[in-house]
């Protein structure tokens, strides 16, 4: 698809992967900001206002005229899960999802430097986890795959096999809700028709 100069303000792979296949033409320019979330914020304007962040503070950075930035949480029991600071967090992270339904949300904001605004989103979509076994849970943790991903798990690799189910869209669980991103850009004009 064609573009007006996108710029993705994140450096995960997957997030590219996504937009690369969808079509879209990108740039990457990550952008790094503080992430801990204001004390009594709810989730939904967590991941927005770090979405928007993330976009504002590649503008800062980049030429170009949209910028998309984008944050993911899990969210389980009232408890918004980043991602792990070590193993024995994953490890808690993992024993917590065990057996239980949870939420993924994944806010994105697409900021338009000419009219100096942005749409901004969050998409919910729910995961039910089977009841991991101990064993189950550390040889994941010794892949290294949970380090960089919301809640310690990434659906679409090595945690496959954890997921009995979900509700909603599983590219939002992967990092980046895609039909939704490919609407709004294409709404605000970032792609040809």
């Amino acid at each position: 698809m064609k573009n007006s100069s996108i710029v993705l303000a994140s450096a995960s792979p997957r997030r590219s992967e996504l937009l690369e296949s969808a079509g879209i033409q990108f740039r990457v320019v990550p952008a790094d900001i503080n992430e801990e979330p204001f004390p009594g914020e709810e989730p939904v304007d967590h991941v927005q206002r770090l979405a928007e962040g993330k976009a504002r503070a590649a503008a800062e950075l980049a030429e170009g005229r949209f910028f998309l930035g984008a944050d993911t949480i899990v969210l389980c029991d009232g408890e918004i899960m980043g991602k792990p600071k070590d193993a024995a967090d994953a490890k808690r992270m993992l024993n917590k999802l065990s057996g239980v339904p949870h939420e993924v949300v994944t806010g994105f904001a697409i900021y338009d430097r000419e009219r100096k605004g942005a749409v901004v989103e969050a998409i919910r979509t729910k995961v039910f986890f089977k009841k991991l076994r101990d064993e189950e849970i550390l040889d994941y943790i010794a892949t290294g795959c949970p380090f960089d991903k919301a809640g310690a798990y990434a659906i679409q690799g090595g945690a496959a096999h954890m997921v009995q189910k979900i509700e909603g869209s599983y590219t939002n669980v992967v990092g980046l809700p895609l039909c939704e991103v490919v609407d709004a850009l294409r709404v605000i004009g970032a792609l040809g028709n």
